[in-house]
């Protein structure tokens, strides 16, 4: 797999450095000479991209390029700790699911109808009026509509597993089925989860979007690309720069993700139909 991964083709190699940079902007940003993106009148109101202002400013006056790397460190982070969760949730549901089968294959498979039947809006207006508004209710919103497809994703998996030599051996030497799961199918289905787990960030990405932009997720003074994009749209006849600049930042960073989660499938996807240790 490392081979593969180390032969990428160019835009795969364009995804992955394009995601390193986002990630680096929104873990060392704060600390980058940039301006301090809650500084009011910083310069003109909703003046266009200049030497002083890069990415220009918006109608407080305020430099629009921290703003926007402040607003990659918020889509990132919590999307990241959304899928986290749906990560590991979905992964012991999946192998629980796919290992005993039965009733407890029934019921988690309900629960993931249950979780499918509610529109990411929907089920946002319904989180933000018991939560309230925050990256609180944009965490839960995103691990909510990610968790059903992930669990089917390793359930999947975790089925053809069960009647592997190596399962069936573990069970006849008296394995407890914590152990057959933590240490004989949690290797096997890593490899399907990482793959999930990149479009499920890429989702969450575009949900936290959504949601920020209704005015659902992160709350002023912080910044995200959906909540930058709103401000923007409020003004995209004067100042199309504050749109353009946080619409053409998301769409890159979802790119990136899809484009690395593509090669991570294609390096993992010659493993399927060898022996499973």
């Amino acid at each position: 797999m490392l081979r593969r991964l180390a032969g990428l083709d160019a835009a795969s190699r364009f995804a992955v450095a394009l995601l390193v940079l986002f990630v680096l902007l929104g873990l060392f940003g704060p600390w980058l000479p940039l301006g301090d993106p809650a500084r009011i009148a910083a310069g003109p109101r909703l003046s266009p991209p200049s030497w002083a202002f890069p990415l220009g400013t918006d109608e407080l006056g305020r430099s629009f390029l921290p703003r926007l790397v402040q607003g990659i460190r918020a889509t990132f982070l919590v999307a990241t700790l959304a899928v986290l969760v749906t990560a590991v949730l979905g992964t012991l549901l999946g192998m629980l699911a796919g290992y005993l089968r039965g009733v407890v294959d029934e019921a988690i498979a309900r629960f993931a109808d249950v979780l499918f039947a509610f529109p990411a809006l929907l089920l946002g207006l319904l989180v933000a009026a018991v939560l309230g508004p925050g990256s609180l209710s944009a965490i839960a919103v995103v691990s909510a509509a990610t968790l059903p497809l992930f669990m089917r994703v390793i359930r999947s998996v975790s089925l053809s597993l069960t009647g592997r030599g190596f399962v069936v051996a573990a069970e006849v030497s008296g394995a407890s089925v914590g152990r057959i799961l933590f240490v004989h199918l949690l290797p096997n289905v890593l490899g399907a989860g990482i793959v999930q787990l990149t479009y499920a960030l890429s989702i969450g990405m575009i949900i936290e979007s959504g949601l920020s932009f209704l005015g659902l997720g992160v709350q002023p003074p912080e910044a995200s690309l959906g909540s930058l994009l709103r401000q923007g749209s409020v003004y995209l006849t004067i100042a199309p720069w504050l749109v353009l600049s946080a619409g053409v930042t998301l769409s890159l960073a979802i790119l990136s993700v899809n484009l690395v989660g593509d090669a991570l499938r294609d390096a993992l996807e010659p493993l399927k139909g060898r022996s499973l240790r």
